[in-house]
């Protein structure tokens, strides 16, 4: 039986390699006719045509504008009388950090919110683009306490945002689900609840912060627990949507407003809660439960540039001090700064009392905001400021009815990114421009003695102006 079945796999085999031939004969036949159908290409005999010249020869100079160029291009704009006394301006060559132009580019002015490039730089060089930032539950000093601890996220959350809003941030409503889950398998159901905001020290507003900047919905006391950076609904309750122009009254009180939406999300989900939340620092190496975390940096500097948002930029220069050893207080958080920006080789022109640019006790040259964006071209660990910042006509606070410069046309538009800065009297802008010679620049364009408030839109026109006759220049 078993010769029988070898016979017969040799015939198979046979068989088989007869058909493959005869294919083989017919497909050779078929070929040459086919190849011919497709027309395949043949070199040349001989040249077709010259090449043309691609680029123009290198100059000593490159395209780089010349100073003469930018102070006639620059001239009108900003000496508009609505800008005051007191205009400063540097444009650079950001490749080369070589200053094309400086009008009193070394005076100290203040900055208002172009304030956050420097935090910026400072937390991505110190973190790095993919740090994130914890809140956390752990347990008690009883079996029936736990603990809400602030991981100084600020854009923390009560329930999921919408899903256009970007980036999508941690939710209390997670940590409480998992929470529910871990102490529900501990067989744990009533707990009481307390939040842990020692992170940060000191007091929640900076020097020359009026008590009105929350009344404005300009910011909330700075802690290291708080939901929606602060705003609140009609009703007074957490927003749940990323609306930086919510100029509603925000939360005077944002770490007890987080603890007590935390308390009824884990009450939702099955655990009975007793008494109210009450401030109480967590143990000492207390166990976990659960845990949430941010988006990564990144895309929080993306949003706090995109939106000019203070409480991300308050905390972020906490985390910059808490990350290099200094206390995470407002003169704490702006020494760390500053000794970063020394580190990465800005030498002065720097005073800072917040993180955000909201103090007008804040002071910046506009030399040394061109500096940070300098540092921000050539630094992959802080590259990903250059994407959050706002793009003429477009995004963010250059982009229609988002805020002063929303005016910003012309050239301008699509060829400025820029972070805008604005209080009663002060306007400055400064950002990268590509002009009409395809060439990146770095500016910072800078004035603080506005003649009244009433005048600040008119200002921020003449520094629109500014930026767009950059864009348009070329200036040879």
């Amino acid at each position: 039986m078993a010769r029988r079945t070898r016979i017969a796999a040799v015939l198979t085999l046979a068989m088989i390699n007869v058909f493959t031939l005869a294919a083989s004969i017919t497909v050779a036949r078929m070929l040459p006719p086919r190849l011919a159908a497709l027309r395949v290409p043949t070199v040349a005999a001989g040249p077709v045509d010259g090449a043309g010249t691609v680029l123009a020869p290198a100059t000593a100079d490159g395209s780089l504008p010349s100073a003469s160029g930018l102070r006639s291009a620059l001239a009108g704009p900003l000496s508009a009388a609505a800008l005051g006394p007191q205009v400063s301006a540097v444009v650079a060559d950001p490749a080369t950090g070589r200053v094309l132009l400086s009008k009193d580019g070394a005076r100290l002015l203040t900055p208002a919110s172009t304030a956050k490039l420097v935090t910026s730089v400072a937390a991505l060089a110190v973190l790095g683009p993919n740090a994130t930032f914890t809140t956390r539950v752990v347990n008690g000093g009883t079996p029936d306490r736990i603990i809400l601890v602030g991981g100084g996220d600020p854009t923390l959350a009560v329930n999921q945002f919408p899903a256009q809003d970007y980036p999508q941030p941690a939710t209390l409503a997670s940590l409480a689900a998992a929470t529910a889950r871990a102490l529900k398998s501990q067989g744990r159901t009533t707990v009481s609840v307390g939040y842990d905001t020692s992170l940060y020290t000191g007091p929640g507003l900076a020097p020359g912060w009026p008590q009105s900047y929350i009344a404005t919905g300009n910011v909330t006391p700075i802690v290291s627990l708080e939901v929606d950076q602060g705003r609140l609904t009609t009703a007074g309750t957490p927003e749940d949507s990323d609306d930086p122009y919510n100029l509603r009254p925000r939360s005077a009180d944002p770490a007890g407003v987080a603890a007590a939406s935390f308390t009824a999300l884990l009450a939702a989900d099955g655990i009975h809660v007793t008494g109210s939340p009450v401030a109480q620092a967590a143990p000492v190496h207390a166990l976990g439960i659960a845990s949430v975390s941010s988006p990564p940096l990144s895309a929080i500097v993306d949003q706090m540039l995109e939106e000019s948002n203070n409480v991300i930029a308050e905390n972020l220069a906490r985390q910059v001090a808490l990350a290099t050893g200094q206390p995470a207080s407002f003169s704490g958080a702006v020494a760390a700064v500053i000794r970063e920006l020394r580190r990465l080789g800005v030498k002065g022109g720097l005073r800072l009392v917040d993180g955000s640019g909201l103090s007008p006790q804040d002071a910046i040259a506009p030399a040394t905001l061109v500096k940070v964006l300098e540092i921000a071209t050539t630094d992959t660990r802080v590259r990903a400021l250059l994407a959050g910042l706002p793009v003429a006509g477009f995004s963010g606070t250059l982009s229609g009815g988002q805020s002063v410069f929303s005016g910003i046309g012309g050239a301008a538009r699509g060829s400025v990114r820029a972070k805008t800065g604005n209080l009663g009297t002060v306007t400055a802008l400064a950002g990268l421009v590509t002009d009409r010679s395809g060439t990146t620049l770095v500016f910072a364009f800078m004035a603080d003695q506005i003649p009244a408030a009433g005048m600040l839109q008119t200002a921020a026109n003449a520094i629109d102006a500014a930026a767009a006759a950059l864009a348009n220049c070329g200036c040879r």
